[in-house]
């Protein structure tokens, strides 16, 4: 972050820390918690509700963290240093998650029948008030107990909220009701309480149980699902720092190799990377030659050749080939913790908009509470009645709690999610069905969103007299021995013709280059082709050469194939007023030679981009007054499926998309997106 304009001293260095706080109900809570560091010197934060987290520089001359989380707690909160990077620590989120159940399974158990007691004169029985007192006390008291701390932490900083209106609401409802019940003719054991449209000012033994209990129960079941979406939303970093490695084997100046946590590696250190492993930490090679599967980076499937002074990024994985790496970031500075920052700040940065009782509750609930005493005040002058008088401003106190807010979020959040699974579509919360109405531009990652992400065989030219079936069936009898995933590709391909592959031997792979085997005694090699051996049209595409005793017999095509239905689905967002953009991390040919065969214009893509470059170009359209969509599947696309207005995700994509997203597609097509 840089320095605010009016610091004076700006060659002076800022301190940067994350903050996670704890105790915020609402989003009034996180600009309490924000004003209040801002006010502190050297200090600039922002608090992100979603994340429970706040993101502050400051000057160490001037503060310290100590002071801050201090600064926190004196306004009724808590804060503390995030635990490190891959640590196993509980998420408060679950604890806070189960405790808002408990609270509202107790307030509808209760609740209900006070409801329907209070509600219909018929099945009240003989003392049914005195049941109903029972029953709307633990409501009233415990259920509702968040609301009543959070408004007397509010009254201590001489602020409102929307927790205060409802605290203020059930405590008027229910203490009137006792009132009733204890002095006056609503506690005799044969009273009824009758409903009528039509006011009866001389009738004073009205009860207010049933507002107590289904108030606290239909708020409650709002902050229940509001408590899941917000876990949802650190889901992406979860499952982001999830793909790390947990150990590595490190390489002593012996010679030996020793397991350790992948977390207690130090710059320097020098760790073995065997085939299939994930590499432990962003580092350099200095033994051994290998092809590393970048797609946790670039997204792409073909991976990327590597040996000694190659650069490496922790997390990704090694295919094949031992791999001695020496440690150039660890912790918090490596590839995957940036990637975890950029998700964070996005999520942060599209905060979802304050309610409108928290925006107005500063000026709404003393006002409501001013016409009530003035309410009070009036009848007890006009009737000489404290009972009489009471009635009126209790229903004013009433009628102003929010509980149709309470009952709006957990009804459109139940309704519009269950449509939307049934159309294959999931839905994380309300606000999203209002976004998609929106966008106005989508943004299509390419691998595994638009093509199919997996390299395949695209063609193969046997040259000469050579058909293709035995061009196959001699390269496969080669890459058979491979684990290379060009090898594989081609292996696949050949039983999936039917072609029996003979065996080989003296095998021998040639890193970076292919391999060679004897095959029915002729010496075969399968490896990359030059540009004079790559057939036509195949720039965009892997080629390799086949040769049988050094003479040239032909190549084969490796390439990420589009899906069928790719081009009919873009075509059908087209139609709906979207402008279709293609973000790849993949080159130039291969970018364009995907949006030809899609029906996307050559000015609408965008090749070569890492993930904080998707995550500019998202940026890019939205200041340009864009609603951007992004679709996508790979941990490469997390954060800008973050940043983006509407996040869809492809429901066979990884796991930090999908947390990182507001919609998920079931079905891996791009029709599904247009739905």
């Amino acid at each position: 972050m840089t320095q605010q304009l009016d610091q004076p001293d700006t060659s002076r260095q800022l301190d940067h820390v994350d903050l996670t706080l704890t105790g915020m109900t609402c989003a009034a809570c996180a600009m309490r918690i924000e004003k209040k560091l801002n006010r502190l010197d050297g200090v600039t934060a922002t608090v992100n509700y979603a994340t429970e987290r706040a993101n502050i520089s400051y000057d160490p001359a001037l503060a310290d963290p100590a002071s801050m989380m201090s600064a926190v707690r004196s306004i009724g909160y808590d804060a503390a240093l995030p635990a490190p990077i891959g640590a196993d620590t509980p998420d408060p989120a679950i604890a806070r998650i189960a405790e808002l159940q408990r609270r509202l399974l107790v307030a509808i158990v209760c609740g209900v029948p006070v409801l329907v007691l209070s509600m219909i004169p018929a099945v009240q029985f003989r003392g049914w008030q005195w049941l109903a007192l029972g029953l709307a006390t633990p409501v009233a008291i415990w259920s509702a107990q968040p609301f009543h701390l959070a408004a007397w932490r509010n009254l201590g900083q001489a602020e409102a909220s929307m927790d205060t209106l409802v605290s203020v609401g059930v405590i008027a409802s229910f203490g009137w009701s006792v009132y009733a019940l204890a002095f006056t003719h609503a506690g005799d054991m044969g009273a009824v309480m009758e409903m009528s449209l039509v006011p009866n000012r001389g009738e004073t033994h009205h009860l207010y149980l049933e507002v107590a209990s289904t108030t606290v129960a239909l708020i409650l079941a709002g902050r229940w699902f509001e408590a899941r979406a917000k876990r949802r939303a650190g889901g992406a970093l979860r499952a982001l720092m999830a793909l790390g490695a947990n150990s590595a084997s490190l390489l002593r100046a012996d010679g030996t190799e020793v397991q350790v946590d992948a977390g207690e590696l130090r710059v320097g250190d020098r760790f073995v990377v065997r085939p299939g492993e994930r590499i432990a930490t962003d580092g350099v090679v200095e033994l051994g030659t290998s092809a590393v599967d970048m797609s946790l980076v670039t997204g792409e499937s073909v991976p990327v050749e590597v040996g000694p002074n190659s650069p490496v990024t922790g997390a990704t994985i090694n295919t094949n080939g031992r791999l001695v790496v020496r440690a150039t970031r660890v912790g918090a500075d490596t590839a995957l913790a940036q990637m975890a920052r950029l998700v964070e700040a996005a999520q942060g940065g599209k905060a979802p908009v304050q309610r409108l009782a928290d925006r107005v509750a500063g000026v709404f609930v003393p006002v409501v509470i001013a016409l009530a005493t003035a309410t009070l005040g009036f009848w007890l002058a006009r009737t000489d009645s404290f009972a009489e008088a009471m009635s009126p401003a209790v229903a004013v106190l009433i009628i102003a709690c929010p509980c149709a807010l309470g009952l709006a979020t957990p009804t459109a959040l139940l309704v519009g999610t269950g449509r939307g699974a049934q159309a294959g579509i999931l839905i994380k919360g309300p606000e999203i069905l209002e976004s998609t109405r929106q966008v106005d531009t989508i943004l299509l990652d390419k691998t595994g969103t638009i093509t199919t992400g997996q390299m395949s065989v695209a063609a193969v030219y046997g040259k000469g007299d050579v058909t293709r079936s035995r061009l196959l069936r001699m390269a496969a009898a080669v890459e058979s021995y491979s684990e290379h995933p060009i090898a594989r590709a081609i292996a696949r391909a050949t039983h999936e013709r039917g072609i029996i592959i003979p065996p080989a031997e003296q095998f021998i792979a040639h890193a970076g280059l292919g391999a060679t085997a004897m095959v029915e005694g002729r010496s075969v090699s399968v490896g990359r082709a030059r540009a004079d051996e790559c057939p036509p049209g195949s720039e965009a595409m892997t080629v390799v050469a086949v040769r049988v005793d050094d003479k040239l017999w032909g190549a084969i095509t490796i390439a990420d194939t589009v899906k069928p239905t790719s081009a009919a689905a873009i075509q059908r967002l087209r139609e709906l007023g979207l402008r279709p953009i293609l973000l790849t991390g993949d080159n130039e040919l291969t970018a364009h030679a995907v949006a030809d065969e899609v029906g996307i214009a050559r000015d609408d893509v965008v090749w070569g981009v890492m993930p904080e470059g998707k995550v500019h170009q998202v940026q890019r359209l939205q200041a340009a007054g864009r609603v951007v969509a992004m679709v996508g599947d790979g941990v490469n696309d997390a954060a800008a499926l973050a940043q983006a207005d509407l996040g869809i995700a492809m429901g066979t994509g990884t796991d930090v998309a999908i947390e990182a997203s507001d919609l998920t597609l079931v079905r891996a097509d791009l029709h599904a997106a247009a739905d």
